[in-house]
């Protein structure tokens, strides 16, 4: 039993030990039961013929792999049986699902079943990210439910299936831990606290180049920067968030999605993947911004989803890299928030 850390707690008896709320126990058992069932399909995809499209697209138009639909039928499956929620909200579903009142609980979910799955037949690091709301006192379950500032959220995490499959995940207000998939016991055991590196961290950047001619100048001279600093920053994109986002916590630097001329918005989706990622990433210890958006660079956590799918852009890291940004819009003549 060398190097076996017998007292580690699984997920469940730590959220019970640390909320006291047996739902909200129930309701991170259904995620976790979700993911471990996400995890095997992922590794089994070539053997189980799982690789490939499933010849239809999502609701923001991406082309579905067959590992997403099955990603988002588990994901549905779990929560809509754990007796806890009231309104679900997928990237793979156009219309949210209301679970019927017979059956419904106090908790709103938004979640991305399977991120970077256009990645997967390459056999890269890909994800689950979710986050959770609490619905409104009396309502029944509805969209509005769910259609509110990322500030509202009462937790949320990914899961990221590689060499090992970790969750990460956080409660408002505290700190990130991360939980990784013993597949001895089949349990999520803890196994450290996520913190950004103290200074930063590595100085690495991350975001997909390819899209640099559209950008805005002071993203584009940040990039600069980044590349032509006496000691330039290193390039890291892989194209899956949660593959980004897992290093960015990890060892340091800055992922960024910005908002550009073909998508003013930007490209990732407000519920199920910027609210989530913006509240681990600020609870551990860095920033999340939208860089320019509708005219102001704020807070994602302070935008207000106008539908389900709407979206938003990213530029989330420690304070150190998030501030050359913002340096970069002050010359512009853009007001920025103090960080």
């Amino acid at each position: 039993m060398s190097g076996i850390d017998v007292n580690a707690p699984t997920l469940g008896s730590f959220v019970m030990r640390n909320t006291k709320e047996p739902e909200l126990v129930i309701l991170m058992n259904a995620i976790a039961l979700s993911c471990k069932q996400i995890a095997t399909a992922v590794k089994r995809a070539g053997i189980a013929k799982l690789y490939g499209l499933a010849g239809e697209q999502n609701s923001t138009g991406d082309d579905q792999k067959m590992l997403d639909v099955m990603s988002n039928e588990i994901m549905i499956n779990a929560l809509r049986n754990s007796g806890v929620c009231s309104v679900l909200v997928s990237e793979e579903d156009e219309d949210p699902i209301i679970v019927p009142e017979a059956d419904n609980g106090k908790y709103c979910v938004a979640f991305d079943p399977l991120d970077g799955s256009s990645n997967i037949d390459c056999n890269v690091s890909v994800g689950t990210i979710f986050g959770v709301y609490e619905k409104e006192a009396g309502s029944k379950g509805t969209t509005a439910d769910i259609l509110r500032a990322g500030d509202d959220m009462i937790c949320a995490g990914y899961c990221v299936y590689s060499s090992a499959v970790e969750l990460v995940f956080s409660f408002k207000g505290g700190d990130a831990y991360c939980f990784c998939l013993d597949p001895n016991i089949g349990e999520f055991v803890s196994t450290r606290l996520m913190k950004l590196p103290e200074g930063g961290g590595k100085t690495i950047y991350s975001c997909n180049e390819g899209n640099s001619k559209h950008w805005d100048q002071p993203i584009k001279d940040t990039i600069e920067y980044f590349k032509n600093t006496p000691k330039p920053y290193t390039a890291r994109y892989v194209g899956s968030m949660v593959a980004d986002v897992h290093r960015t916590l990890l060892y340091g630097g800055i992922f960024i999605y910005p908002a550009d001329k073909k998508s003013p918005k930007g490209k990732l989706r407000i519920l199920y993947e910027g609210f989530p990622m913006a509240m681990l990433i600020e609870q551990s210890g860095g920033v999340a911004s939208t860089g320019l958006f509708k005219g102001k660079v704020g807070r994602v956590m302070d935008v207000i989803p106008e539908d389900i799918h709407d979206r938003c852009p990213i530029i989330m890291g420690g304070a150190r890299d998030v501030k050359i940004v913002y340096d970069m819009y002050k010359k512009a003549g853009v007001d920025v928030p103090s960080i």
